[in-house]
């Protein structure tokens, strides 16, 4: 799953920019519009977008000393439905269980945990909801041909309304398999855009490349196969040399920006690049 950081030293990637860049033919193209950084350990894990246009950051930082204690010792990709914020935790290699903690607007938060189904890996990659706020998506790590989907908590009525137990309802199908998919978000009812840490080339040409995955329809609460292609290849530039890490990624629905986390190598992977991007 996300490595835990280990630099500490102060050096940014200056060179992280990107051109506008080409997406896959017929398909729509993303125009990188801007670079920011943000600190690695306070929000390199993933990043979501509120209502007011302002971002909320997650990183290792961001774990709660009462979630740590708990076991719960890595923090995803969250998201912001309705005002809630969805945040995936997993624990040690030997957790037989993962978590999504939901916080209210009202500042209260509550656990929902899952215990692992029979071949299940433990890593919780992100959380991403719905745009009817009735599902949750979320991955594991490795090679996958799957996401899974589970009833949205707090938001769906079918979960419990202080928190508890959170079974999988069902999952989505992938025509292609996906390699260590970091992030992802919902752009549309059947669209979603994800984040992939693949470097190996196998699966896909490009190397981390942005994946698009659409449904045939809205999720419904039953199963649906779901069509992936590669977009482009993530912005790796930096600095420094070594080995780059895609995070999160998230979709403003308000201004229509899609964002784009990635890490740069070596000691200057103390600063996470926040690529935006708009559709032409």
């Amino acid at each position: 799953m996300k490595r835990h950081l280990t630099a500490v030293t102060a050096l940014l990637g200056a060179f992280a920019l990107g051109a506008g860049t080409a997406s896959a033919a017929g398909d729509p193209h993303w125009a990188q519009t801007g670079t920011a950084y943000t600190d690695t350990l306070g929000g390199g894990q993933g990043l979501a977008s509120r209502a007011d246009g302002s971002l909320l950051y997650r990183g290792l930082a961001s774990i709660p000393l009462a979630l740590r204690v708990k076991g719960w010792n890595h923090i995803g990709d969250p998201d912001i439905a309705r005002g809630h914020v969805f945040d995936a935790y997993q624990g040690p290699d030997t957790a037989t269980s993962k978590m999504f903690a939901v916080t209210t607007p009202a500042g209260r938060r509550l656990e929902y945990v899952h215990r692992l189904n029979p071949g299940e890996k433990l890593n919780n990659s992100f959380a991403t909801v719905s745009p009817d706020g009735q599902w949750l998506v979320s991955g594991e790590w490795g090679e996958q041909s799957r996401l899974q989907v589970f009833p949205a908590p707090l938001l769906n009525p079918a979960t419990p309304p202080a928190g508890g137990d959170l079974p999988e309802a069902w999952q989505i199908t992938l025509d292609k398999k996906v390699r260590d998919v970091q992030g992802c978000d919902f752009v549309s009812d059947t669209r979603l855009l994800c984040a992939s840490n693949d470097a190996t080339g196998a699966l896909f040409p490009e190397i981390r490349p942005l994946l698009q995955v659409d449904l045939p329809h809205k999720l419904d609460g039953q199963p649906v196969t779901g069509s992936v292609k590669s977009l482009f290849a993530l912005p790796q530039r930096s600095v420094c040399t070594g080995t780059f890490e895609s995070e999160g990624v998230d979709y403003d629905a308000n201004n229509a920006t899609l964002r784009v986390e990635m890490i740069p190598p070596g000691v200057c992977a103390v600063s996470t690049a926040v690529y935006a991007y708009r559709q032409e």
